[in-house]
């Protein structure tokens, strides 16, 4: 007995439609015809692959323009107002706030999260607490990982590191670092990577995010991933820095990241919304060449960030519009460049979080349908997807639009 059969599903690199049979979860056939009277959906030749995945997203801190305005729209302009607006979250505030963006992404094809979440002795708990309820209550359509860190600093914040200590305890699943808030930031680096190595967990830093090319704190990240056998096991995010090097340091950049195993997310709507504020003409545009280091080999991820706060004043949690921001930042436009900015929005971050991107049989039934024949097409259209499952369970749908001619 088959719970679902899918029927004339356009599959990445198969020149035939295909059927999709699903029990208890999982795809148990995949053939051009399948017998059987379980339910029907019919794909009608649309594209069908595995879920978005959000490398790098703060539901903590999501929805707080009515609390909280960069008077700036500097960077240093959203930290501080962020950190004025913390005192007044609860958990029921930020659970509401979480749940809103959960729901969102989830209705864009979105069915996996990392999401960082800010510890400090002013926040407490409070915003870790709220993300656990998240990732318990949306499981049935969102894996959700909880990457704790200091957006404020470490050693200039006392009692913040016993409390991202308690977090780890605490269920927490991986720790990130912001050495450029920092008093010490070398030594913020240092203790986040003994921290790793007491709880065996991974790293994700918010690193080098300026436009000044003559320093950077990637190499002491790079130095210490090495000393302490953490290849595969860093990222970093924003990097703006990687924006303003000529080809021969970026070339030299990427050899040095390829021998301490780091990988980049970039992050497209807040790195064009925050730096070069202070240019007044041929603004630079601050974006990694996330495409470039993906060549080499690196693990590279396309994500959100923010959504409606400080840091970035708008966003509808799409990860094909945000694929697309990135090819046209980027000006990426042939099919192997536009397949890989998808690439960056699902196979690569589902690596990076453990997940398979797979349709096969033997995997979960976990894939959205897209109006689309191919993946560079859903990245140039900013296709929306049409409908998804997870583990076997639909999880959301989009009617198709009507016209309603004369």
């Amino acid at each position: 007995m088959l719970d679902y059969l899918v029927r004339n599903a356009c599959l990445n690199g198969e020149n035939a439609l295909v059927d999709l049979a699903i029990r208890d979860g999982k795809i148990v056939e995949i053939a051009q015809s399948i017998a059987g009277d379980a339910p029907c959906f019919d794909a009608e030749g649309q594209l069908i692959n595995c879920g978005f995945v959000e490398s790098h997203l703060h539901l903590d801190k999501a929805c707080i323009l009515d609390r909280a305005k960069n008077e700036t729209g500097t960077l240093a302009g959203a930290i501080r107002a962020v950190a004025n607006a913390k005192s007044g979250f609860t958990e029921d505030d930020i659970y509401a706030r979480g749940a809103r963006v959960i729901e969102k992404a989830i209705t864009e094809g979105t069915n996996a999260v990392r999401t960082h979440v800010e510890i400090d002795p002013g926040i407490g708990m409070t915003g870790f607490n709220a993300i656990k309820r998240l990732k318990a209550d949306y499981a049935w359509a969102m894996d959700i990982e909880i990457c704790v860190f200091p957006q404020e600093g470490l050693f200039n914040y006392p009692g913040t590191e016993e409390l991202l200590r308690t977090a780890l305890d605490n269920g927490a699943d991986l720790l990130g670092g912001c050495p450029y808030m920092d008093t010490d930031p070398n030594g913020q680096i240092l203790r986040l990577f003994e921290m790793a190595r007491d709880y065996d967990v991974d790293l994700d830093f918010h690193l080098d995010f300026d436009l000044d090319g003559s320093w950077r704190h990637l190499d002491e990240v790079a130095k210490q991933s090495i000393a302490f056998g953490w290849q595969g096991r860093v990222m970093i995010g924003h990097v703006t820095k990687l924006s303003v090097l000529s080809k021969p340091e970026l070339d030299d950049t990427i050899a040095m990241m390829r021998d301490a195993g780091i990988g980049l997310t970039v992050l497209p709507a807040t790195d064009l919304f925050l730096t070069g504020r202070d240019h007044d003409h041929s603004v630079p545009r601050g974006v990694a060449p996330a495409h470039k280091l993906a060549a080499h080999g690196l693990c590279c991820t396309i994500a959100t960030n923010n959504v409606l706060n400080p840091f970035t004043p708008y966003g509808d949690c799409s990860l094909s519009r945000m694929a697309n921001l990135y090819a046209n930042v980027s000006q990426l436009s042939t099919e192997a460049e536009l397949e890989n900015c998808f690439a960056m929005v699902a196979d690569a971050p589902a690596k990076l979080l453990g997940r398979s991107s797979k349709i096969a049989v033997g995997e979960a039934a976990s894939f959205i349908v897209l109006p689309a024949q191919s993946r560079a097409q859903v990245v140039s259209e900013i296709s929306r997807p049409v409908w998804g499952m997870k583990n076997g369970r639909v999880t959301f749908d989009h009617p198709a639009a009507r016209l309603h001619r004369p």
